[in-house]
């Protein structure tokens, strides 16, 4: 057999055994060293910590209480303790309802209304895959804070209002504000898939246009609207910078204190509550892929025809143009006050902020942080990050449309970082790579900035193979068959016919990998400590602590960073293969 054939026989195992490996080392080793940490004590394999968590009511709130004693749920009611776990369920369930009422008018909109801009607006909802949790969280205080656009304006009608920060309403808020625009792509492909004839059916039948809605087109988003909330909630739930920006210590969730234990060095506990968070959120994950792959739906017959939104007064315009309000300042006015803060002080309009980052980029101390130092590592991090990302994604995505024994299994498999947050990913490296790990006689060990590149991989992969994945899963049968019947080998046909087929969808994956690493905070600040490879999001995180403008100088560079990277996406692709 010529050497050729050979070689093309042996790419698809070759890069398979690659992938599977770089997979076992950035991912699933790092994972499983916090299981195994979570259920070790002292050298010896113990459920002691897991047994002393669930039974402290500061975790587990009433439920951990009712272990010793069951009367305690009858004679506490109604007012339960919720524990750390219970709090971070509940402002995930509220942040999805807030998301929820913000998304569905959206959606409605989008769905039903023609107007210039509509399909700029729409490409705006993958916002949510792309836009730094960060950088939400510096615009929500720079807008509610003690400095705040709003706050300012309150005080100077004198009402008596310090800061929005630090309470549960603000991080509902933000977190509404980062998972709406979601809701809203989600449900208004829905919307737009309903057949119109079947509303004029009802409506015949002498069904109000109330009534016509109810019946006829919310059973049919409903599993949209599901689709989006468990989504929703998953993110809420496993958010990490914005509660710790806007809520810290005094609204912790499950990972705020996460990250605090590790900054306490309690790493048994850390592993153990980052273990039981991310059974939990597997599940969720779970439900959510089986319920989403159960939804697919087909295109409508006939679409209703969308209406021109300007024009004469009615209802339902009136409704549109009242919701366009509350979204430009729910929606515009963090960015707005994030841009206004790096630009004003006391004094009025000034640069001093941005002054202030080349200067401390001169300063003589290396313990501060330089933010040129900052842009640099985030460009060279999110550069290695495409060199891993982006083959082991489009690798997965070939498997994913596939037929064979096990393919299910792998792509679960291959999705399971979706459902990891970055802090339990950033654990396990420091305590596996950073930290070292021993094996055939020798110790390993890895730089925090290979670390981060890793984690950033991890993170990056799933959305090229969800960009690629349905691109090629499109590609007519007949073309494939045809060069098979030349003589064409497997592998010739993928490299010559299809990948070059989809080069819009790898090059769209490939600028959500860019803006996804660029913008990763959660595993970055914990591999970043210590040492000088934190990025723009640490760099602001740190500076939130001390100047705001500073920090919203910094949060502005990101923005225009992360700005660039979403026009690339928007140019090349429709977005994320989440929700459509």
């Amino acid at each position: 057999m010529p050497a050729r054939q050979v070689a093309e026989r042996l790419s698809a195992p070759a890069l398979a055994v690659v992938t599977l490996a770089l997979l076992a080392l950035m991912f699933f080793y790092p994972v499983g060293t916090v299981l195994v940490e979570a259920v070790r004590v002292d050298g010896a394999y113990s459920l002691a910590t897991v047994v002393e968590v669930l039974r402290d009511p500061f975790y587990f709130g009433v439920f951990a209480q009712a272990l010793d004693d069951p009367a305690v749920v009858v004679r506490s009611f109604p007012d339960y303790r919720l524990g750390l776990f219970g709090f971070t369920a509940y402002q995930a369930l509220l942040s999805t309802i807030a998301a929820i009422a913000l998304g569905l008018p959206g959606a409605y909109v989008l769905a039903r209304f023609e107007f210039p801009g509509r399909r700029t607006i729409r490409s705006l909802t993958a916002l949510p895959f792309v836009m730094p949790t960060i950088l939400v969280a510096i615009g929500f205080v720079a807008t509610f804070g003690a400095s705040g656009v709003v706050t300012g304006a309150l005080q100077s009608l004198g009402l008596q209002v310090s800061s929005f920060t630090g309470t549960l309403g603000i991080i509902v808020l933000a977190h509404a504000f980062y998972d709406a625009p979601l809701i809203a792509r989600i449900t208004a492909a829905s919307w737009e898939g309903i057949d119109a004839e079947m509303t004029e059916t009802a409506r015949s039948l002498g069904a109000s246009p109330l009534r016509a809605f109810r019946d006829v087109v919310i059973p049919q988003l409903l599993p949209a609207i599901l689709t989006g909330a468990l989504l929703t909630f998953i993110f809420s739930f496993m958010s990490f910078a914005i509660v710790l920006a806007l809520g810290g210590l005094s609204l912790a969730t499950v990972e705020v204190w996460v990250y605090h234990r590790i900054s306490q060095l309690d790493y048994g506990t850390a592993s153990t509550l980052a273990t039981m968070e991310m059974l939990f959120s597997l599940a969720l994950t779970y439900a959510y892929l089986r319920y989403e792959a159960r939804q697919r739906a087909a295109g409508a017959a006939r679409p209703p025809d969308r209406i021109d939104l300007l024009g004469p007064a009615t209802k339902r315009r009136l409704f549109a143009w009242g919701y366009a309000v509350v979204a430009l300042v729910v929606f515009v006015l963090p960015i707005v006050s994030l841009i206004v803060s790096s630009v004003t002080g006391p004094e009025g309009f000034t640069l001093r902020n941005y002054r202030f980052l080349v200067e401390r980029q001169a300063s003589a101390y290396a313990f501060q942080v330089k933010p040129l130092t900052a842009v640099t590592n985030s460009l060279l991090f999110g550069a290695g990050t495409l060199l891993l990302a982006v083959p082991m994604g489009v690798f997965l995505a070939i498997v994913s449309t596939r037929q064979f024994s096990g393919r299910k299994l792998i792509d679960t498999l291959s999705m399971a970082p979706f459902a990891v947050s970055g802090v339990v990913v950033g654990l396990g490296l420091l305590r596996g790579f950073v930290f070292g790990t021993e094996a055939f006689g020798y110790r390993f060990t890895v730089t925090g900035a290979l670390a981060i590149v890793a984690a950033h991989a991890v993170g990056a992969y799933p959305f090229v193979t969800r960009n690629v994945a349905p691109a090629l899963a499109g590609i007519d049968d007949s073309i494939v068959e045809s060069a098979r019947s030349l003589g064409a080998s497997r592998a010739r046909v993928m490299r010559d016919i299809e990948l070059p087929l989809v080069v819009p969808a790898v090059l769209a994956g490939t600028a959500f990998a860019f803006a996804i690493s660029i913008g990763e905070f959660d595993s970055t600040v914990i591999l970043a400590t210590g040492d000088g490879s934190y990025t723009m999001p640490v760099a602001i995180e740190r500076f939130i602590g001390r100047r705001l403008g500073p920090a919203t100088a910094m949060g502005v560079v990101l923005l225009v960073v992360t700005s660039v990277s979403f026009v690339i996406i928007d140019r090349l692709g429709e977005g994320s293969g989440f929700g459509g």
